[in-house]
C-alpha cells in the first residue's frame, strides 16, 4: 500500500515552483499510508508525490518508476499479484530494474498500449505519464480496492489517494454534497438495486471509475475513459457441474490466498469466526505462511459466538489468536469518532468500521512489523452470503421472489405513478414485465441485477473503509475473495445450479469442508455484531450520542448546510428512540445523519493529518487457552456476567412497571414506557417471582432467600433483564 497524489497542467503550460509546497503537503497528508519512504517529482506538466508502504522488495522498489529511455513515468499504489508470470510474457531482453511488483506495467503499457491492464490480476490505483504523447493515465483495479480521487479545472488536475489531500489545493471545493448525499440509496439502507455511481459525498470531487483507464491529454485536457473490464466479466470454458464449480472454485481461492499471502513483509487475518476469514486462514496454513490472527472479544462477538468459533479454528490452524477486547463499557469519545469518520471519508462510518479500525490499531502496537492484513471480506456478495437472510425463513425460490420485488421498487422509483398498482399487499396488479415496459427498463435476470447491485455496493461500502480502516494504522488490507477469477466463476453459475451452489455459500463451504471442522465449515452465516448481542454494540453508539449533554449532535446540526437540511427535533427524536430501546436500528440513521454535519464541518476545518503509528491507548487483548473453562472470566470482561453479590439492591429500570389484576393474580404485565412488552405467568414463573419482589430496597441475598434459590440459579435469569434493559443491579458489573 502507498499514498499517491499527482498535480498536472492539462492546458499545455508547466508547473512552476510554486507548486512544490503543494506537493509537499500532499505528501505529508498521505503520510500514514506510507511511512517508509516520500519522494516528489515535478517536471514540466507534471508533478507526482509519492509515499510508500513496503511489502515487496523493500530494498528497491521505489517510485517514481521510470523506463531506461525516460518516456514513461509511473506511481501506484497497491500490488500486482502476477508480476512475475507478466514479466516472462514480455519481449527477451526486457530488463527490469527492480524487484517492485509495480514495475512491469511500465513495461505491459510500452507494449500493449491502452490494453495494458487485461491480463493483471491486483488491487492497484496507477499515475502513469507517457512524457512522449503529452498524456496522463489513471486507473484503477476491477473492483476499486485501491482509491484515486481527483478535482480538475481547465487549466489543471490534482489526484490523491484520499479526499482530504485533495482540500489542501485551494482552486478544489471544501463543500459536502447533500444533495448527493441524501438521494444516495446506500445511505438510506433503501431495498432496491442502485444504478447510481459511486459518490465521493463531495462537491467536485470525483473517483476515477474501477476496471478504468482515464486518458488525459495534457496539452487540451481532451479525456476519454476505456473500460478495460466490466462486471460479470466473462469466463471461458464455464463448468457443466456443481462438482465441477466447486473444484475449480477451491482451486482458483486457493491461488488467490497464495498470490494475497505473498509478502517481504509480516502478515496477519482478521478471523471473525465465519467460514469465510476460516476459509482464508485454512489455505494459508495449508501453505505454510506463518500469520497472527485477530478477533474482536465483545458481548456481541461472544453472543453470537464469533470469538469462540475464531478461537477454535485458530487452534486447530495452528495459528496465534490475539481476542482484541471490547468490554460493555467502552464508548468511544467525541475525538475518536472523529478521528475515525475524517480518516474514512465516508458518512457510512458504522460500529463495524469502528471495531476494524481498533483491531488494526491493536495489531501494529501488538505486532509493530506487521505491513499487511488477509481478510475474509466480500465473500458474502457473490457467493450468495445473504440469500437465506433474504428468503425470510424459505428457499431459494423465496430468495429469488424478493430479488424480483427488488428490482421492480427500483424501477417503480422512476415511475412514482405506477407505484399505486403495487401499493397493497405482496401481490400487485401489474406483471413485472409490464413494469419493465412502463418504465423502459430492458429484461433481465434479478440474480444478475442483485449481483451488480453487489459490485457498486462494495465499492461505495466495503472496499472504501478496508482500505481506510487498515491505512489509519499504516497497513495494507487484502482481500483474496476479490479475484476477479472467483467473481467471474460465481457469476457464471448458470439458473438451474444456482439453488445448489449459491444458497447460503455452498459453492465455497463444500469447497473447504475437508480444510475446517464440519461445524465451521456449516456454521450459518453470522452478522459481524448484530444478533442477539445486538443491544450491547447499539448502547455503545447511543452512549456515544449522549455524552456531553450530546455534543456530537450539536456539532453536526451546526455545520454548513444542516440548518437548510437536517431536522434537529427530528435526529434527536431517533436518539430517544434508541435510548428507549436498543434493539432498534434508529440510532444507525442517527448515527449517519450525524456523520453528514460532521464531515461537512470537517471539510471546512481540515482536521490535523493522520498518524500511521496508533496514538493514544489500544484496546486490550485477553488470553483464552480454554473457552469452556475461561467462560466466567470471558464473560465478565465484556461486561456480560455480573459481578453477584448479596448486598446488592437490584431494582427496575426507569420507565418499566408492573401491572397485575386482581381477578388474575397469579399473571403480570410488564410495561415499559407506558406499552405492555411482556405477559408473566405461570410459563414463566421465575420471572414473575423475581420481579414482583424488587422494590428497589431489597437485597439480593434476601430476594435469594425468600424464592429458596442460589445465586447461579438466578445468574441467567437477571443477566437476561439487565441486557435487556429491565433491570439494573448497580455495582454488578465491571466499570
Amino acid at each position: 500500500m502507498c499514498g499517491i497524489g499527482a498535480v498536472a497542467r492539462i492546458d499545455g503550460g508547466h508547473l512552476d515552483a510554486g507548486v512544490d509546497g503543494l506537493l509537499e503537503r500532499l505528501a505529508q497528508v498521505l503520510a500514514h499510508r506510507g511511512p517508509d519512504e516520500r519522494e516528489l517529482l515535478r517536471e514540466g506538466p507534471v508533478g507526482l508525490a509519492f509515499t510508500r508502504l513496503s511489502l515487496t522488495d523493500p530494498d528497491g522498489g521505489s517510485q517514481p518508476l521510470t523506463l531506461d529511455d525516460g518516456s514513461l513515468t509511473l506511481i501506484a499504489n497497491g500490488e500486482v499479484y502476477n508480476h512475475r508470470e507478466l514479466a516472462a510474457s514480455l519481449p527477451t531482453g526486457t530488463r527490469m530494474r527492480t524487484g517492485s511488483d509495480c514495475e512491469v506495467l511500465l513495461h505491459l503499457y510500452r507494449e500493449r498500449g491502452i490494453r495494458f491492464l487485461d491480463d493483471v490480476r491486483g488491487m492497484f490505483a496507477v499515475i502513469l505519464w507517457d512524457r512522449r504523447a503529452g498524456r496522463l493515465l489513471l486507473a484503477r483495479d476491477r473492483f476499486g480496492i485501491k482509491p484515486l480521487y481527483f478535482h480538475r479545472n481547465a487549466s489543471r488536475i490534482i489526484l490523491s489517494s484520499e479526499m482530504k489531500a485533495l482540500f489542501l489545493d485551494g482552486e478544489t471545493p471544501r463543500r459536502f454534497d447533500w444533495d448527493t448525499a441524501l438521494t444516495t440509496p446506500a445511505l438510506a439502507a433503501s431495498p432496491t438495486f442502485s444504478e447510481a455511481p459511486v459518490t465521493t459525498w463531495f462537491e467536485d470531487v470525483n473517483a476515477v471509475p474501477a476496471g478504468t483507464i482515464m486518458r488525459i491529454d495534457l496539452n487540451g485536457g481532451h479525456t476519454s475513459e476505456h473500460p478495460y473490464w466490466s462486471f460479470p466479466g466473462t469466463i471461458r470454458d464455464i463448468p457443466r457441474t456443481a462438482d465441477d464449480f466447486v473444484e475449480r472454485y477451491r482451486a482458483l481461492l486457493a491461488d488467490s490466498v497464495r498470490e494475497c499471502a505473498t509478502a517481504d513483509a509480516e502478515l496477519g487475518l482478521f478471523l471473525s469466526g465465519g467460514v469465510d476469514s476460516a476459509a482464508v486462514a485454512a489455505l494459508a496454513a495449508a501453505q505454510d505462511v506463518p500469520l497472527h490472527t485477530f478477533t474482536v472479544l465483545s458481548a456481541a462477538t461472544y453472543r453470537n459466538q464469533d470469538a469462540e468459533y475464531a478461537h477454535r479454528v485458530a487452534e486447530k490452524l495452528g495459528l496465534p489468536n490475539h481476542q482484541v477486547l471490547f468490554d460493555g463499557e467502552h464508548v468511544p469519545t467525541a475525538a475518536e469518532w472523529k478521528r475515525l469518520l475524517w480518516l474514512t471519508e465516508t458518512p457510512l462510518c458504522s460500529p463495524e468500521i469502528y471495531y476494524k479500525h481498533e483491531l488494526h490499531r491493536y495489531a501494529k502496537v501488538a505486532r509493530p512489523h506487521l505491513r499487511g492484513m488477509l481478510l475474509g471480506a466480500a465473500s458474502d456478495e457473490f457467493n450468495g452470503g445473504y440469500s437465506v437472510d433474504m428468503a425470510g425463513g424459505g428457499d431459494w425460490h423465496d430468495f429469488t421472489v424478493q430479488l424480483a420485488a427488488m428490482t421492480r421498487t427500483g424501477r417503480l422509483r422512476d415511475r412514482p405513478d405506477l407505484a399505486p398498482w403495487w401499493a397493497h399487499g405482496n401481490a400487485g396488479l401489474l406483471t413485472d414485465e409490464a413494469v419493465a415496459d412502463l418504465t423502459g427498463a430492458a429484461p433481465g435476470d434479478p440474480y444478475h441485477e442483485y449481483l451488480a447491485g453487489q459490485y457498486r455496493k462494495i465499492q461505495q461500502y466495503n472496499v472504501w473503509h478496508e482500505d481506510r480502516s487498515a491505512a489509519g494504522s499504516g497497513i495494507e488490507a487484502r482481500v483474496p475473495f476479490l479475484d476477479h477469477r472467483l467473481v467471474e466463476l460465481a457469476a457464471a453459475v448458470p439458473p438451474h445450479l444456482r439453488p445448489q451452489l449459491l444458497w447460503d455459500k455452498q459453492i465455497l463451504r463444500r469447497g473447504v469442508r475437508d480444510l475446517l471442522p464440519e461445524d465451521v465449515a456449516a456454521r450459518p452465516k453470522t452478522p459481524f455484531f448484530y444478533g442477539p448481542g445486538l443491544p450491547h454494540t447499539y448502547r455503545m453508539l447511543t452512549r456515544m450520542l449522549e455524552r456531553d449533554g450530546g455534543a456530537l449532535i450539536d456539532e453536526a446540526l451546526s455545520a454548513p448546510g444542516a440548518e437548510r437540511y437536517l431536522n434537529a427535533d427530528g435526529v434527536r427524536d431517533r436518539l430517544r428512540q434508541a435510548v428507549a430501546d436498543p434493539t432498534s436500528s434508529q440510532i444507525e440513521m442517527a448515527l449517519r445523519v450525524v456523520n453528514l454535519g460532521l464531515l461537512a464541518a470537517m471539510a471546512v476545518d481540515l482536521p490535523p493529518a493522520t498518524r500511521s503509528t496508533p496514538s493514544g491507548s489500544v484496546r486490550p487483548s485477553l488470553s483464552v487457552q480454554d473457552w469452556a473453562g475461561q467462560r466466567a472470566k470471558v464473560e465478565l470482561s465484556v461486561g456480560l456476567r455480573p459481578t453477584l453479590a448479596a448486598g446488592l439492591v437490584p431494582r427496575l429500570a426507569d420507565g418499566v412497571l408492573l401491572l397485575t389484576r386482581p381477578a388474575e393474580s397469579d399473571r403480570w404485565y410488564l410495561a415499559v414506557d407506558g406499552v405492555i412488552e411482556y405477559v408473566l405467568d405461570g410459563d414463566n414463573p421465575t420471572y414473575r417471582d423475581l420481579l414482583t419482589r424488587v422494590d428497589g430496597q431489597t437485597s439480593l441475598g434476601m430476594l435469594l432467600d425468600d424464592l429458596d434459590v442460589t445465586l447461579d440459579d438466578l445468574r441467567p435469569v437477571l443477566t437476561d433483564l439487565t441486557d435487556q434493559g429491565l433491570l439494573e443491579l448497580p455495582g454488578a458489573y465491571p466499570a
